[in-house]
C-alpha cells in the first residue's frame, strides 16, 4: 500500500499531524468554510426550487396569450383574448411533452351581497386547475369548484370561490348567494348571481382581499364571450420549456392566430428578484468572507513555521522542495476539510427533513414555510475546488516569503 502512495505525500501527511493543534485548527476552519458555503447555497437552492414550483403551479411552464396582452391593458374584457382555445389545446396536447393545458379568463368588477359591494379580481378556470395548485391555495371552508361530471354539480347554481379576506369583508359563508358585476366584451354592464361553494387562502394578503374563482363557463357567460385570456401549458418536465417555446413560436403562431409565449421564469418577477438578491449575497459576500478567513488561517499557519523553513534551508533543501511540501500539506488539509464539511452539511439536510422547522412568513405573505436545505454535489465540488485553490495559494505565498528570507533571519524568527 505504501508503494502506491508517493513518498512526498506520506511525508506531508506526517508533517500535518506533527503539530496537531495547528493542523486541527486549520482543518476546522476549512470544514466550517465548506459547511457554510454548501449549507447557505443549499438554502438558496431550496428557495429557488420553491419559488419555481410556485410560479409553475400558478401559470404553468408556458403562458400563451395574444401579443402585448401581459403588458397592455384591455379596453374591454377579452378584447385581446384568444379565439379557438379548444383547437389550440388539442394541438398542444398532441405533444408528448405537454401534461395539461388550462384556459383562464381574467376579469374584474364589483361583487355585492345586497348590502355591501367590493372590488374583485376574478379568474374563470376549470376545476382541474385546483389539482395543480397544491400548497399554493388552501381551501379553509367548503370545497373547490366542482366539475360538471360530479353528482353534486348543479348547472342552475353557478359556483364561486372567495378569498378569505374578501369573504370576511362581505360577511359571506358557504351556501350564500352573491352578485357579480362586470363589463362585457362589448362594453355593456352585466350581472350574474352565483353561490359560494368554497373559501380559500393564497397566503398573500393583497390577493386574499380581492381574488375569487368561478368556472370558465360562468366567466364567459358573464363577459358574453367565448374567448379566453391565456392558456397555461403544464409540461411533463420543466426542462422541456425552451424546446416547447420554440415549437409554439414556429408552428402554432404561424398556423393559427399570433401568439406570445412567455416562459415561467420571465413572468415570475418575485423569483427573479429573490434569485438576484441571493446570488449577490451568496456568490460575492460569502466568497469574500470565506476567502479572507481561509487565506489568513493558512498564511499564519505557514508563517509560524518560518524557523522550520530556515532549518530545512540550512540542511540543503531546495526552495522549490520546501514550497512544494507546504503546498502538499495545504492540499491534504483542504481535502480533509472538504470531506468533513460535506458530511456535516448532508447530516444537517437530513436532520431538517425530520425536525420540520417552520420559517416565519416572508414579506408580503401570511403563511410560513418549512426550513429545508438541498445538498448539491455540484456546489460541494465547486466549493471544495475553491477552498483548495485558496489554501494552496496561501501556503505558496507564505512559504515563498519564508524561503526568501536569509537563513540566519529565518532561524531566529519568532
Amino acid at each position: 500500500m505504501k508503494r502506491l502512495i508517493p513518498h512526498s505525500l506520506r511525508l506531508a501527511w506526517r508533517n500535518i499531524w506533527r503539530n496537531q493543534r495547528r493542523s486541527l485548527l486549520s482543518l476546522l476552519v476549512i470544514a466550517i468554510a465548506i459547511f457554510a458555503i454548501t449549507a447557505i447555497a443549499g438554502f438558496g437552492l431550496s428557495t429557488y426550487e420553491s419559488l419555481e414550483q410556485a410560479a409553475i403551479r400558478t401559470n404553468g411552464e408556458l403562458l400563451l396569450s395574444r401579443p402585448g396582452y401581459l403588458k397592455e391593458q384591455e379596453e374591454t374584457p377579452l378584447a385581446d383574448g384568444l379565439t379557438d382555445s379548444q383547437q389550440l389545446t388539442a394541438q398542444l396536447l398532441s405533444r408528448d411533452e405537454v401534461k395539461q393545458v388550462e384556459p383562464k379568463v381574467l376579469f374584474s368588477g364589483l361583487i355585492s351581497n345586497g348590502q355591501k359591494s367590493a372590488i374583485y379580481l376574478g379568474q374563470g378556470v376549470t376545476p382541474r386547475l385546483f389539482d395543480l395548485q397544491g400548497p399554493m391555495l388552501t381551501v379553509s371552508q367548503g370545497h373547490a369548484l366542482l366539475p360538471s361530471s360530479s353528482p353534486r354539480f348543479n348547472a342552475d347554481e353557478p359556483q364561486i370561490m372567495l378569498a378569505t379576506d374578501l369573504a370576511q369583508s362581505l360577511k359571506l359563508n358557504i351556501g350564500d348567494w352573491v352578485t357579480l358585476m362586470s363589463t362585457t366584451s362589448s362594453g355593456a354592464l352585466n350581472a350574474l348571481d352565483v353561490k359560494v361553494c368554497g373559501i380559500f387562502s393564497t397566503g398573500v394578503p393583497e390577493l386574499d382581499k380581492r381574488q375569487l374563482f368561478v368556472s370558465l363557463d360562468t366567466a364567459q357567460s358573464l363577459l358574453q364571450s367565448q374567448r379566453v385570456s391565456t392558456l397555461s401549458v403544464y409540461l411533463q418536465r420543466s426542462q422541456y420549456t425552451s424546446a416547447m417555446s420554440q415549437w409554439v413560436n414556429q408552428q402554432l403562431s404561424i398556423a393559427q392566430q399570433p401568439l406570445e409565449v412567455t416562459p415561467w421564469y420571465e413572468s415570475a418577477f418575485f423569483y427573479q428578484k429573490v434569485r438576484s438578491l441571493y446570488d449577490r449575497i451568496f456568490g460575492v459576500i460569502l466568497a469574500m468572507v470565506v476567502f479572507a478567513a481561509l487565506f489568513n488561517t493558512l498564511t499564519m499557519s505557514v508563517t509560524e513555521r518560518t524557523t522550520e523553513i530556515g532549518t530545512l534551508a540550512a540542511m540543503g533543501a531546495w526552495p522549490r522542495e520546501i514550497i512544494g511540501g507546504f503546498i502538499r500539506e495545504a492540499g491534504l488539509l483542504s481535502l480533509l476539510g472538504a470531506l468533513l464539511g460535506g458530511v456535516a452539511t448532508a447530516l444537517l439536510c437530513l436532520s431538517l427533513l425530520q425536525l420540520n422547522i417552520q420559517m416565519p412568513p416572508p414579506p408580503g405573505r401570511t403563511q410560513g414555510y418549512p426550513l429545508t436545505i438541498l445538498f448539491s454535489i455540484d456546489v460541494w465540488l465547486g466549493s471544495s475546488l475553491l477552498v483548495l485553490l485558496v489554501c494552496v495559494f496561501a501556503a505558496w505565498l507564505a512559504a515563498r516569503n519564508g524561503v526568501n528570507k536569509p537563513i540566519t533571519e529565518a532561524l531566529t524568527y519568532v
